[in-house]
């Protein structure tokens, strides 16, 4: 078992942070994806919310921009039932030149109870978790270049509801693999849920090196790489993460890689579309295909409030189950000094 896996857990296996799909094991991930699917059925009754992180504080700290993430987060805690306080870092004292341990250590001493972190730098989240507050649950919204886990496991929960069982399904993640921490949590999460064949389909500058060690193939002709395919994953260009030129042009990318209602025919007559947004139209994915049937986009937008009450709720849980034993075990260290 990894160090990464050793901190999410509990002694008793029981989640208590979630930054990575990394190191779980199926029956964790599982559970999780149980856990999201009768959060679904909540969210489709007339009153949404459960009483799970009652009289609980969770505090959004993004330190990068986001729309979906940030949004979802905040009314998956507010659906919990938990007191919500987002962090506007722009104007937080950390623009003030507050570091990022103290602002961490002066929200820790308001008794705050769920960290969501968003940050530029990749690991930022296990730091927290590891080095700075342990006993606050941490969720990772997204570290750098590194993992973006609960949109990963969003879209297995995507995959799993209208696709079942991960074993036969063949999926193709396209384009920006290189730059994107969704495509690493994708393929831990499909590989650990079992799918045999995963694909992935750009052009070589965005393969990261190395990246067929991880038990996936490579493929650089879109046609033959989503051919016969169950679900396709579309991934956004992530320009503002490249240093140089890594495509001729925006054009020329969407001719090659962009998915068109012509190239959707290649995969199975009932493939799934999927993009873990923004969506840059004309460019990764046509606009018939984005709006079409076979899209499941906004699907995933509804799935991952779900899925972020499903991990905030178990971690929360975790994290109390964690904070318990060592007051049970502070206590008997001074009952055995006083006798």
């Amino acid at each position: 078992m990894s160090s990464s896996s050793n901190l999410q857990l509990t002694k008793d296996g029981e989640l208590r942070h979630f930054l990575t799909p990394e190191g779980l094991d199926r029956l964790m991930l599982e559970r999780i994806l149980d856990t999201a699917d009768s959060f679904v059925v909540v969210g489709n009754q007339e009153i949404k919310k459960v009483p799970l992180l009652r009289g609980r504080t969770v505090v959004n700290l993004f330190f990068e921009n986001s729309t979906r993430t940030r949004s979802t987060f905040e009314l998956a805690a507010k659906r919990l039932s938990a007191d919500v306080l987002t962090l506007d870092i722009k104007t937080s004292a950390t623009s003030k030149g507050e570091s990022l341990l103290d602002t961490l250590q002066n929200l820790r001493a308001m008794h705050s109870d769920m960290f969501v972190v968003r940050h530029s730098d990749s690991g930022a989240a296990h730091f927290i978790a590891e080095q700075v507050t342990p006993n606050v649950a941490i969720i990772n919204a997204g570290d750098g270049r590194h993992a973006h886990p609960t949109q990963a496991m969003l879209d297995m929960l995507t995959i799993r509801r209208h696709k079942g069982h991960f074993e036969p399904l063949s999926v193709a993640i396209v384009g920006d693999i290189s730059h994107s921490r969704v495509a690493r949590d994708q393929i831990h999460a499909l590989k650990i849920l079992g799918c045999k064949d995963i694909r992935l389909v750009g052009p070589n500058t965005l393969m990261p090196q190395g990246i067929e060690n991880m038990g996936v193939s490579t493929h650089n002709n879109m046609d033959s790489g989503i051919s016969g395919t169950d679900v396709i994953i579309m991934l956004r260009l992530q320009t503002e993460r490249m240093a140089s030129a890594f495509l001729p042009s925006a054009g020329e990318y969407f001719r090659l890689y962009g998915l068109t209602t012509a190239r959707l025919a290649q995969a199975k007559p009932d493939a799934i579309v999927m993009h873990p947004g923004p969506i840059n139209r004309g460019i990764e994915i046509e606009s018939a295909v984005a709006d079409g049937p076979q899209s499941m986009i906004l699907n995933q937008v509804g799935y991952g409030i779900a899925l972020r009450m499903a991990v905030m709720s178990m971690a929360m849980s975790g994290q109390m189950q964690q904070r318990q034993a060592q007051a049970n075990q502070t206590s008997s260290l001074s009952g055995e000094k006083k006798a």
